[in-house]
């Protein structure tokens, strides 16, 4: 049986979440930060660039990419950055550790 790898994610303790109740995002349409199935082309740009713009002012947004990056979330955007940004940034930082 080959290993399972498993996800880091942050402790479960509420001081550790509370920059969420912050979030500019609390109260916008969950609907913006995760695309639907099938979305492509210029659906796809708009919606990506209506969420990063409410991520642009939030005050939470370095929080919020951390934990997305700590976590390994791999949908939506989070932060102000997509999953491929997420996962070029990643990949950054195991190129520069393993330096």
């Amino acid at each position: 049986m080959p290993a399972l790898k498993l996800l880091y994610l942050p402790p479960p303790v509420a001081e550790e979440w509370d920059w969420q109740m912050d979030a500019a995002c609390r109260d916008a349409d969950g609907s913006l930060f995760f695309h639907p199935d099938n979305e492509r082309g210029d659906a796809r740009e708009n919606r990506m660039a209506s969420a990063k713009k409410v991520c642009a002012h939030c005050p939470v947004r370095e929080k919020c990419l951390q934990y997305a990056l700590d976590s390994g979330e791999r949908y939506g955007i989070w932060g102000g950055l997509t999953e491929d940004e997420r996962t070029r940034v990643r990949k950054a930082r195991r190129r520069r550790t393993s330096r």
